[in-house]
Order: structure tokens, then C-alpha cells, then sequence
């Protein structure tokens, strides 16, 4: 018992910077929802027209799922609490997962604990009790934000285990995917792609016909079902228990077999020697990102196009003038045309790639503490050139992802004579681009000042930036709180026009960053795990 809580506790204190940065970002937005609704939406009427207006909405359902009861405070906040934190759980579970258990592997610090009196069996019991620390730490940060935001503590805490429960699912699969393989990588993206089939699997169930009973075939569907504040059904808590430890389960059978430091999916002993894209560090880079952008790439693409072709769900709703009020302040235009609502939703797309660009500075981060970039620097390579080839590499893939999100968002409102032109939906996509490189750059920042933190501090900015986007103004924040937000000074385009003084000062404010990062990097010390 002991070894267990010692290796326990160390995985867990290894994994501070990502928990902290999670639980911020859950404790934020479970606070907010509620608030803002009082804020938004004070009387029966108003709350009448949102409920009659939105319920249904399929663009809606997209990103939060189907509501059970829009009229209480509670019913809004299970909505928006749980349909959208519910996929940052699931991603927490992933990361979690394959952090604790192949990110050992492959640093080769299992092999020493191994080499102890420690058996298999406990290393494996150690991560799975700081994974459920985790997921406490996570229910404890949702429940505390919806207790700050008014709501009672029972229902409090129902709809807290609800949002979290994903997270011991994919915390199996995470599990599973690190015992299939050999590295850390492709166990991630083994875990990420089954979370975005999952997540495609509930926006078919939430917005096609006739296809509701999908939803009992996702996880993310189940805490639909469980409708806090709602109709609670807490006997379907039994199916997330049930199958996160059943993943767990088959995952143990495995490592305590395997040998260590190899997955079951093996690389060919041979292969044709393949010399493409290793003539520098940053050509490399890209041959090892080639997967994970390729997961990126259908995920953004289909998201796009699904946007696309429910942005003219809004233009037949029939909403009452104070709610458009509010709908402008929360969107800064109306989202009742198929331009406007393009506008409104490309807001996500700014978080989405502003969580690609997080991936790719834990990828530099990953480098170092894997002691790659002690070798690489040993030979006529410069810190200066491999920090800029690793930014302008992501800043390169960020624009590929932004010009895809234009253009099949336009495909997808096109086919449904939305009548927003390529052109536009090509400058919506170039509109992401200044907020996601000011994001890169305060990421490189932190790299360079705090490299091990760097990782929890980069997903911070981005998440609590877009928390204060979307409930500064409906809380009723001084104005020029909310133009400490990136996504506050893009303009919604194709619904107004690109606001370039703004794209300027955060390019020049990430030149800035770029620049001091270099600096900095150029003299620290390298640091490992």
C-alpha cells in the first residue's frame, strides 16, 4: 500500500499543470452559465422566447445536445454545462490516461520503477488511483463554480458527476490505447479519434430525424439522458461505471502481459527506407505531426461543413426583440441570418485552432523533456532556428485548418442557399488566424519562461479567453475587461467586417512574444520531465 501511494501521488503531482488547467477551466464555466442566465434572460417571457426559439434549433443541438428545460436556471446550465464540458472531460480522460501510463513508458521510468519490488499489477492500480484523483479534482471544481453561480448543492453536485463522467470512459479508452501502442503519440490519437466519433455519433443523434435512440450509444449521449434539473435519471450513471471499468479492466489484463515499453500494435521490422522530410528539425517535425493533422484536418472539415449546412436553421426562428437584444450582445451581431450565425459559430473555430496551436507547443515541450533537444543542440543546430521552424510550422498548419473551415463552411451553406460567398467565408477563415497566433506566441512565451508549466498555462489562456468571451458581457463586466479577450476583438465575419486594427495590435503584441520567447529560450537551461 505504500509503493501505491507513493507512485500515486507522483503521478498525480506530475500531472498539476493539466488538472489545475482543467478544473480553472470547469470551475469558470459552470459559475458563468448560470449567471449570465439570470443576467440574460430575467423574466418568464424572455425566458419563454428562448426556450421557444432555441429548443429545437439543430445549429444549437450541434455544440450542446437536446435541453430538457430551458426555463429554470438549472435546466439552462445542465444544458450548456454538460453538453459542452462533457467533450473536455472525455479529452481529459484521453490525456490523463495515456500520460499515466504510456508517457511512463516511453520516458523509460517504468522500466526503474519496475525494477524495484513493485509489481505490474500496482504500477497499473498507482495510475488508475491518479486518474480517479483527477476526475475528483474535476467533479470538485464543477460543483464548487455551479455552488458559486446560485444553483442548489444537490442538483449541484448530480449535474457535477454528470459532466465528469465521461472522463472515466475515456479514461479506459486512454487506458486501452496505451497498452495497442508503442508510443505515446499514436495512443493519443488513438484516444482523440475515438472521442470525435463518439462526439459525431451524438450531434447525428441530436440533430437528425429519427435517430435518437444514438444517443445511448455514446457516452457523451448518456449525459443527455441523465437531465439534471430536469427528469434525472441516475440509473444511467450505471452504463459510464460499467463500461469505463470494463476498457480499465481489459487494459490491466494487458499490461500486466506485455512486455514493457512495447504496445501490441507493432512497427514493421523493415521497411523501404523513406529519406521525404528530413532534411532539417522543422521537416521532421511535420513528418511526425502528419497523423495528428490529418485527424485535425477531418475533424475541423466536418464540423465546418456540418455548421454550414445548419447556419440557415436560424433564419426562420421566431424570436422576441428583447432576446435578439441579447443574442447581439452575446454576438456581437445577429445570428439570426445565415451569415450572422456563420459569424457567431466561427468564434469556436478560433478555439479549436487555438487548441491546435496548444498541441503543438506541448509537442516542442515534449521534445525537450524527452532530452531529445540535448542531442539536436549538440549538432549545427541553433535554438533560435528550431524554435521559429517548430511556430512557423504550426502557424502553417493553423492556416491550412483556418482556409478548410472556410471553405467547407461554404460548401455546407451553399448547398442550402445560405448566400454567403466563398470569398467571405475564405476572409472568415484568414479572421481566425491573428487571435491563433497570438495564442501560439504566448505559448512559445511560456515554453521559454516556464517550460515545465508552459503545457497547463497555454490551454489556460485559450479556455479562460473564451469563457470571458462568451459571459463577460452577459455578467455585465466593465468593457475593457472583455478587450483582454482575443476573441473579443475578432470581428464576426462573414456578418461584419474583418477588423484589421485589431488583427495588427495582436500580431504585433505576438511578434513581441515571439521575440522575448527567443530571447529567453536562447539562454535557459534545457529541463527534463
Amino acid at each position: 500500500m505504500a509503493t501505491l501511494s507513493a507512485i500515486s501521488r507522483r503521478t498525480f503531482a506530475d500531472s498539476r499543470a493539466r488538472n489545475g488547467s482543467f478544473a480553472l477551466f470547469f470551475a469558470l464555466l459552470a459559475y458563468a452559465q448560470p449567471t449570465a442566465y439570470r443576467s440574460a434572460y430575467p423574466t418568464l417571457h424572455e425566458r419563454l422566447s428562448f426556450s421557444t426559439s432555441f429548443g429545437a434549433n439543430k445549429a444549437v443541438r450541434l455544440f450542446y445536445g437536446v435541453p430538457h428545460d430551458l426555463l429554470s436556471v438549472g435546466g439552462y446550465s445542465a444544458w450548456r454545462v454538460g453538453g459542452l464540458m462533457s467533450i473536455f472531460a472525455g479529452m481529459w480522460g484521453v490525456l490523463a490516461a495515456v500520460r499515466a501510463l504510456r508517457a511512463e513508458e516511453e520516458a523509460g521510468r517504468q522500466e526503474l520503477v519496475l525494477a524495484g519490488l513493485t509489481t505490474r499489477a500496482t504500477a497499473f492500480a498507482a495510475a488508475l488511483v491518479a486518474i480517479g484523483a483527477g476526475v475528483a479534482a474535476l467533479w470538485l471544481a464543477t460543483f464548487a463554480g455551479l455552488l458559486a453561480g446560485g444553483l442548489p448543492g444537490g442538483g449541484s453536485a448530480y449535474l457535477a458527476l454528470a459532466t465528469v463522467s465521461p472522463a472515466l470512459v475515456f479514461a479506459g479508452v486512454g487506458a486501452l490505447a496505451s497498452q495497442l501502442a508503442p508510443t505515446r503519440r499514436l495512443a493519443s490519437e488513438i484516444g482523440s479519434s475515438a472521442l470525435v466519433v463518439m462526439l459525431l455519433v451524438r450531434v447525428i443523434a441530436d440533430t437528425a430525424s429519427n435517430l435518437d435512440w444514438l444517443r445511448w450509444a455514446t457516452p457523451l449521449g448518456w449525459v443527455e439522458e441523465l437531465r439534471p434539473f430536469a427528469t434525472p435519471q441516475p440509473a444511467v450513471l450505471i452504463l459510464p461505471v460499467l463500461f469505463g471499468a470494463l476498457l480499465l479492466l481489459a487494459a490491466a489484463k494487458i499490461a500486466v502481459r506485455r512486455d514493457v515499453g512495447n504496445g501490441l500494435l507493432q512497427a514493421a521490422d523493415s521497411a523501404t527506407p523513406d529519406p521525404r522530410l528530413l532534411s532539417s528539425p522543422t521537416a521532421l517535425a511535420l513528418r511526425g505531426d502528419r497523423g495528428s493533422l490529418l485527424g485535425w484536418l477531418i475533424g475541423v472539415g466536418s464540423f465546418a461543413l456540418i455548421i454550414g449546412l445548419l447556419s440557415h436553421s436560424f433564419s426562420n426562428a421566431s424570436i422576441s426583440p428583447a432576446l435578439r437584444e441579447q443574442l447581439h450582445k452575446l454576438g456581437g451581431a445577429s445570428i439570426t441570418t445565415p451569415s450572422g450565425a456563420l459569424g457567431f459559430y466561427f468564434l469556436f473555430f478560433i478555439l479549436v485552432i487555438g487548441l491546435f496551436v496548444c498541441s503543438q507547443i506541448t509537442g516542442a515541450r515534449r521534445e525537450e523533456a524527452d532530452q531529445q533537444l540535448e542531442t539536436l543542440f549538440a549538432l549545427p543546430v541553433s535554438r533560435r532556428s528550431w524554435l521559429w521552424g517548430r511556430l512557423l510550422l504550426a502557424s502553417g498548419e493553423a492556416g491550412v485548418l483556418a482556409i478548410l473551415a472556410g471553405v467547407l463552411a461554404w460548401a455546407g451553406a451553399a448547398s442550402q442557399g445560405g448566400g454567403v460567398s466563398l470569398a467571405r467565408m475564405l476572409e472568415a477563415g484568414a479572421n481566425i488566424l491573428p487571435a491563433a497566433l497570438l495564442f501560439l506566441a504566448l505559448g512559445a512565451l511560456a515554453f521559454a519562461l516556464l517550460p515545465r508549466a508552459s503545457v497547463g498555462v497555454t490551454y489556460a489562456i485559450v479556455c479562460v479567453a473564451f469563457v470571458w468571451e462568451l459571459f463577460g458581457a452577459l455578467l455585465g463586466a466593465p468593457a475593457w475587461t472583455l478587450t483582454l479577450s482575443p476573441f473579443h476583438d475578432v470581428g464576426l465575419v462573414p456578418a461584419q467586417a474583418f477588423k484589421a486594427p485589431a488583427a495588427v495590435t495582436m500580431l504585433a503584441i505576438a511578434a513581441l512574444a515571439t521575440a522575448a520567447a527567443t530571447r529567453i529560450f536562447q539562454w535557459r537551461d534545457l529541463t527534463g520531465s
